[in-house]
């Protein structure tokens, strides 16, 4: 065990051409995955209080609960991973600081006591993790005394029983912390676990999926899996599978049939596909593959242990390659491939991002279980359709054009938490091209439309894009699956959205349909995917496109309104396109559409994946009374290994057909 000596907190620093350790580990067996979470743990030891109750991570910034919550949240999440790691039998020689902040934090003498948690307290949350490595990690508990024992019942038992909480996942937090001292024979609540659990499965949905709220809500995004609710039921089912095998046998089907859709969120490489809320949770999204084996779901057909082997692993493999995911000192920061407050939620703290480590939930598993002894299998693309719908999240999925992408309507957040439009209300999400968050109220520089289509009465300051929808349906048109829905940006304003996925003669194109019926006049701009806005050669902004060196747009960057300019416009027609890590574009189909192309040089670090990127674009005004009908081409093409960068634009210059279902739907009007 580590003791309390400087020596052994000694920061880890990074440099200029530092790698941080986690990306230098060999992923292949249980061991190098051990190794690898004590990467992420031992950069925490410099930042321990002093009587070990918190971990004040490196960033200094605030969130809408206490600062004493937020670093609480430092010490109690790494013990997802740590948890894992004790009760698959291994060892780590910082947890007796872990062991003496559970004394310290719930000892109301202490000056260091974590304090009683109140109402919806933030606190709550992190007795979700507490509760776990109660139950599964025996070092814990059988250090305390008496006295330290009762302090754990009254803190973690007795204090969330007695409160209020939110109407979402966060009541799993609660049967865990009850969980956690039932384990160990302290004093719990079952009433409190039975009655959370009942109301709990209010949410569910069918066919494995819950939402993350009651009736009324439509949010079904990674909280529906790897961070919370198909998570923690599998460890239910787990831990409390003997005393409530009814329940635990529910669960585990559940997660059969959930297993089915989510592993379309994953690409060949290894990335999840960046959409909702807590992305920076980063590679916690993959932890549902690893709860899958601790809670011996027997694999519904396709799936193989060494399938979801392979889905854990490579994802952990994409991260080792993101390398500013790190602070100096080695902790995780705030953000997704790079330290970004704009994409933040208001509670994620510095220490928030340490939720990822319930992806090592997998080293809780035997090392005799097959998901470690099998062989580790390449994701199975084979196995599915060039495009997958998926019901209850209100998604399709495509299988073409080198990347992972996702159509989306419907979808909202309980409440419009910063950048919900974005996270939710986009129309495309991609496993390659993350999705990009305002920096601002003004221009569309700071509004950067990835995905989206914005709408401005105002001549250009203020955008509205799709948030909410009346409507949001799955159809099916030539054998094809098509998303339509119906939104109002403006109460005076209607759009009907259909979203069509690629199809196999034009495999990077998806499209998108709008049909606008303006109450007012609006300004709209229409924008493909961001793309990273950066030259090989000297890194400074991309430039007119150079067929030598594939790399460029067309037209040139030179203003987001400038559309009178022969420079940085073109006829709707013809389109835009910026080519760096692949290319992406935006083109209108209909060869006489009044609209105009050009680039949008959005606002650094609006983008969740670049740090600078530029947004291909369609501009048009729309007069009052007037009903418009815009036919969009999307066109995608990552880079990738194996793939040519003279081949990025091989599939511009044939444009996706019109389908003749829709062409009949436009005469319509």
């Amino acid at each position: 065990m580590a003791s309390s000596t400087q020596q052994d907190a000694t920061p880890l620093v990074l440099g200029y051409s530092d790698k941080h350790p986690f990306s230098k580990v060999n992923i292949t067996d249980r061991t190098s995955v051990q190794d690898l979470l004590k990467t992420i743990l031992d950069p925490l030891k410099p930042h321990f209080s002093p009587l070990k109750t918190t971990i004040r991570v490196p960033g200094g910034t605030a969130v809408r609960f206490d600062n004493k919550a937020a670093e609480i949240e430092g010490i109690c999440r790494p013990m997802w991973g740590l948890a894992g790691l004790l009760g698959g039998g291994g060892e780590y020689e910082g947890t007796s600081w872990f062991v003496e902040g559970l004394k310290t934090g719930t000892d109301p003498e202490s000056p260091e006591f974590w304090g009683w948690p109140r109402d919806n307290d933030q606190r709550m949350v992190e007795m979700c993790p507490l509760g776990f490595t109660l139950a599964v990690a025996p070092v814990f508990w059988d250090s305390l005394s008496e006295k330290e024992r009762t302090n754990v019942e009254n803190w973690l038992g007795n204090s969330i029983n007695e409160k209020n909480m939110p109407n979402t996942n966060w009541l799993w937090f609660r049967v865990f912390a009850n969980l956690g001292l039932k384990k160990n024979g302290g004093k719990y609540s079952e009433e409190k676990i039975q009655q959370d659990i009942i109301h709990l499965n209010g949410f569910y949905r069918g066919e494995g999926w819950s939402n993350d709220g009651p009736q009324g809500i439509w949010q079904q995004d990674y909280y529906s899996g790897s961070f919370a609710i198909q998570f923690l039921q599998l460890l239910y089912a787990k831990l409390a599978g003997d005393d409530d095998p009814v329940k635990a046998a529910e669960f585990k089907k559940r997660a059969q049939d959930y297993a089915l859709d989510f592993i379309h969120y994953f690409d060949e490489e290894g990335r999840a596909i960046p959409f909702g809320r807590s992305v920076g949770y980063r590679f916690a999204m993959a932890g549902f593959w690893g709860a899958l084996a601790y809670a011996d779901v027997e694999l519904p057909t396709p799936l193989t242990w060494g399938i979801v082997k392979g889905l854990l692993l490579r994802n952990f493999r994409w991260w080792q390659t993101q390398d500013d995911i790190w602070s100096p000192t080695g902790t995780l920061t705030i953000g997704y491939t790079f330290p970004n407050m704009y994409m933040a939620e208001n509670y994620n703290s510095p220490g928030s991002p340490m939720w990822a480590c319930l992806a090592f939930i997998c080293l809780a598993v035997p090392k005799d279980h097959p998901f470690w002894t099998s062989e580790e299998e390449p994701y199975p693309t084979h196995l599915v359709k060039e495009a997958k719908p998926l019901k209850h999240p209100g998604h399709i999925i495509s299988y073409l054009g080198g990347h992972r992408l996702l159509l989306s309507s419907g979808q909202a957040c309980g409440y419009p938490m910063k950048g919900t439009h974005a996270k939710y209300g986009a129309f495309a999400y991609s496993s390659a091209y993350g999705y990009s968050v305002p920096t601002g109220c003004f221009t569309l520089e700071q509004y950067s439309l990835a995905s989206q289509l914005g709408l401005s009465d105002d001549g250009g300051e203020f955008w509205k894009t799709r948030r909410l929808c009346e409507e949001a349906v799955i159809e099916t048109y030539e054998e094809l699956p098509v998303l339509r829905s119906i939104w109002r940006p403006f109460p005076d304003v209607k759009i009907k959205t259909y979203l069509i996925p690629p199809v196999v003669s034009t495999p990077n194109w998806h499209l998108r349909v709008h049909k606008i019926e303006a109450g007012r006049e609006v300004m709209t701009a229409d924008g493909s995917f961001a793309i990273y806005n950066e030259r090989k050669l000297d890194r400074r902004y991309l430039e007119l496109y150079d067929s030598k060196i594939c790399e460029g747009t067309m037209p040139k960057i030179i203003g987001n309104y400038d559309l009178n300019s022969p420079e940085g416009s073109s006829p709707g027609s013809v389109g835009s396109f910026a080519v760096s890590k692949g290319a992406v574009g935006i083109v209108d189909l209909d060869v006489d559409s009044p609209r105009i192309a050009m680039l949008v040089n959005a606002d650094p670090n609006s983008n969740i994946v670049e740090a600078r990127t530029v947004i291909p674009t369609l501009q048009h005004t729309i007069k009052k009374g007037e009903t418009a009908w815009y036919i969009t081409g999307i066109y995608a093409k990552p880079s990738k290994e194996g793939v040519a960068a003279s081949s990025y634009l091989d599939g511009w210059e044939k444009k996706p057909l019109i389908p003749a279902w829709l062409k009949s739907e436009i005469l319509k009007t």
